[in-house]
């Protein structure tokens, strides 16, 4: 029995990444309003200027909406010649003119003769014409314009002003501010370590959380601890976390050279309420950092137009520590457990050869290390892009779900016999092995990740949470330190022979293990549907279940018509091209309407509704899961959903509140940051009237009792 062949893995993988790619392309953010609308100037002599109007692909510009100004002592503006538009009738403005595509207009001036440049105001408003639809906001940009020489200044300059402009650009009544008058962005400097960024919006105006990142040129920046914000029902992103008229940000800082002031950029959204939405706008400012503990007020800069700590030898020494047992301990986790099974009859079948050992188990590391190189440069490109990130998060996406339930049946059908791939993870025949073994060996590695990150074990979360925190080169250290762990107990079994000449002996029996293994397989499969059912509903399982029957089919008539000539065995690649349209489908899918609660054991969670029983003196246990985390369905089974637990909380009169992480929830990831978690599962205790402590990531009986019952005791003691 051979194991999956190099090219149906990388094309799965291939397509993985492609199919991301573009499901992520689908809701691109839009460009910000100086790059969809593109002006320039020069002047072609002292009376004319020529603006250039450079408009991207699906947006358009209001003719009746261009103005130009100038604050310039003794310059007057006269017509604004622009070229015909497009008629258009426009909901909001009734009839009128736009340009689609690029365009030039000429501005008529007077400057006087001792005059060499001049500053335009440029006032535009313009739309994007495809979903999301939306118009921008009036906006204005300032041109500096060369003119040439005079050649022969004359009395007519003081008296023949050519009348049409104003100076400073006026607001018209009733319209939406600018974007810089919106959202004035501030930040000052606390610490040598940390600065304070402030978003002031006038009355009814709104920042959004999630479409807020902040970016430092010659620095590393922590994630924002956000403070919390008011859930708002969006016509355009759903229920998401907004802040109205003022907002303070504090942001760690490291990495930054002493005396360099830090270049901190921002890149925002918001909106008026019940009116427009402005698109993605970028800031930039300098602050000044102090040298001391100390803030001052000269770090203050304003715009024009969870902490990272700075890693100490012996707390970096620890946290790869834990992450190398982290990922030792990862080998005994149920979703990892059928690959690494996988993996040992792959060494038993090159056992005889200390060799050949060595050769499987250093290409397994491999594509482990790879593979954990991979996401954490996937992790840290999204903490520096300020978007939610933490590990297991890509199970949030149906597609990589179902994706992944293809490559798994495909592993288990390859198992039992189904398909033969010709060599792969078994590499039975040296001669074979040595041919293309080493791909199906770094492949095995790479699924053993995949497999691994539904999965946080003891040591794990502790290491992951110091890397993401951390600056890139730490953060890089600690998922090599976690491919080592996992890869170690095979390393060891390659390299140190008295280990290997523990393993049994090959033989007939590796054929009948081979085929049991496939039932691991197909239960992790079933379990990934279950989720995938739980993100996008029962259409997402009919719709994965006809993909991995028509897989099934694919694979079936390639081993059958091997020896049959290529038209025939063609029908295999038919079969497996029409297994990626329920992929596509999927993609596609809404997330279902949540289904009321009628549990009587826990409340959902809620920021809001955390707040009202603490305040109310109650303690409350919170539970951050999801349906994809294995760890979390073990903790259940073990600790929570147990008539003990219930019993608990009954005794000491305590809240279970659960919040479910199976899908992109910015209020958890929120919550999850503000512990230091970098994913789930996470359980914190809320004494009466203290802050949470966060518990371990496997629980037992004793660890919950004690944290919530010593803690109710404690209470109860210090009562009068």
């Amino acid at each position: 029995m051979k194991f999956l062949p190099r090219s149906i893995l990388l094309a799965a993988l291939a397509w993985l990444t492609t199919a991301t790619v573009l499901h992520a392309a689908e809701t691109d953010e839009l460009l910000p309003v100086e790059q969809a609308f593109v002006v320039g100037a020069k002047a072609l002599d002292r009376d004319t200027v020529r603006l250039d109007w450079k408009l991207a692909e699906h947006y358009y510009l209001y003719r009746e909406r261009i103005k130009v100004t100038t604050a310039d002592a003794g310059v007057a503006l006269g017509a604004h010649e622009l070229p015909e538009g497009e008629k258009k009738h426009d909901e909001f403005l009734g009839d009128v003119e736009v340009y689609h595509r690029d365009f030039s207009s000429k501005q008529k001036l007077n400057a006087p003769a001792g005059v060499a440049q001049i500053t335009l105001a440029v006032r535009y408003q313009g739309c994007h014409e495809v979903a999301p639809k939306i118009c921008y906001p009036p906006h204005t940009v300032k041109l500096a314009v060369d003119l040439p020489p005079a050649i022969a200044p004359t009395a007519s300059d003081a008296t023949n002003l050519l009348s049409g402009g104003g100076a400073g650009g006026a607001l018209d009544t009733g319209e939406p501010l600018p974007v810089d008058k919106a959202y004035v962005f501030e930040a000052i400097a606390t610490s040598p370590g940390e600065v304070l960024v402030r978003f002031t919006m006038p009355k009814g105006y709104y920042l959004y959380r999630d479409k807020t990142s902040f970016h430092a040129d010659n620095a590393s920046l922590g994630a924002p601890r956000w403070p919390e914000g008011k859930l708002h029902d969006d016509a355009s992103f759903g229920k998401t976390t907004v802040y109205f008229d003022q907002v303070e940000v504090p942001i760690a800082v490291s990495g930054l050279a002493a005396g360099q002031p830090l270049r901190l950029t921002s890149t925002f959204q918001g909106c008026l309420e019940g009116s427009v939405c402005y698109p993605p706008t970028m800031r930039s400012l300098a602050v000044t950092m102090p040298a001391d503990a100390a803030a001052t007020d000269t770090g203050r800069g304003t715009s024009q137009q969870q902490t990272r700590p700075a890693a100490s030898g012996g707390s970096l020494l620890a946290a790869l520590f834990a992450a190398l047992l982290g990922g030792l301990i990862l080998n005994l986790m149920p979703c990892v457990l059928p690959v690494l099974s996988l993996k040992a009859i792959s060494i038993l079948e090159g056992g005889e050869s200390p060799r050949h050992a060595r050769k499987h188990v250093l290409w397994y590391a491999a594509g482990v290390l790879l593979s954990f190189v991979a996401v954490g440069l996937a992790v840290i490109a999204l903490r520096e892009a300020g978007l939610a990130y933490g590990w297991g998060y890509q199970l949030q996406q149906p597609l990589i779900v179902a994706i992944l339930v293809y490559v798994i049946v495909a592993i288990g059908l390859s198992l039992s016999g189904v398909v033969q791939f010709g060599v792969g993870l078994t590499n039975a025949g040296q001669g074979l092995a040595s041919h293309s073994g080493p791909a199906g060996d770094f492949f095995t590695g790479v699924l053993a990740v995949v497999v691994a990150s539904p999965c946080t074990a003891p040591f794990m979360g502790s290491a992951l949470a110091f890397a993401f925190a951390s600056s890139t080169l730490t953060a890089f250290l600690v998922f090599i330190a976690l491919g080592l762990g996992l890869a170690l107990p095979f390393l060891l079994i390659g390299f140190v022979p008295a280990l290997g000449k523990l393993l049994p002996k090959p033989g007939a029996w590796m054929e009948t293990l081979k085929q049991l293994l496939a039932f691991p397989m197909y239960l992790t499969a079933a379990w990934l549907i279950w989720v995938l059912g739980n993100q996008r509903g029962v259409d997402a399982i009919g719709l994965v279940l006809v993909g991995v029957i028509l897989l099934g089919l694919a694979l079936w008539w390639f081993e059958h018509s091997r020896y049959a000539n290529g038209a025939w065995r063609a029908l295999a690649l038919v079969a497996l091209l029409l297994a990626l349209p329920p992929l596509y489908a999927i993609a596609r899918l809404d997330r279902p309407a949540a289904a009321q609660s009628t549990s009587t054991d826990h409340v959902a969670f809620s920021p809001a509704r955390l707040d009202e029983l603490r305040k109310s003196g109650k303690a409350v246990f919170v539970d951050v899961g999801a349906d994809w985390c294995t760890t979390c369905k073990v903790n259940e089974r073990a600790v929570l959903h147990t008539d003990a637990f219930r019993a608990l909380l009954k005794r000491t009169d305590t809240t279970f509140m659960v919040a479910d992480w199976t899908n992109p929830d910015p209020d958890i990831e929120a919550f999850l940051e503000k512990f230091h978690s970098v994913g789930v599962p996470l359980y914190v205790v809320f004494r009466k009237g203290e802050e949470g402590r966060a518990l371990p990531t496997v629980l037992t009986q004793a660890t919950v009792r004690d944290a919530i019952e010593n803690a109710d005791t404690q209470q109860r003691n210090a009562a009068p």
